[in-house]
């Protein structure tokens, strides 16, 4: 089974379309939302395991110009 997480990202003013055009085109990306509030843009990202997750985020998105901060969530299973 796959490993599900969610990266929430802050991006430098006037670069959010930018980062968002970046990440889309990132493997492993399952899809892209820009939101309001605290963070720009919302990402969901699947990998094989917590590893290749983590190589994507540091990897990845850090390096994108406009990048400024990120949070990232496991999905778990709960039940």
């Amino acid at each position: 089974m796959a490993t599900k997480a969610f990266v929430l990202i802050e991006s430098a003013v006037g670069k959010t379309r930018d980062v968002l055009a970046a990440v889309q085109k990132l493997p492993g990306v399952k899809s892209v939302d820009g939101v309001t509030g605290p963070y720009d843009i919302i990402v969901v990202l699947e990998g094989k395991d917590l590893t290749t997750i983590g190589e994507i985020v540091t990897g990845k998105i850090h390096p994108i110009p406009g990048v400024t901060r990120t949070v990232t969530c496991l999905a778990i299973t709960v039940g």
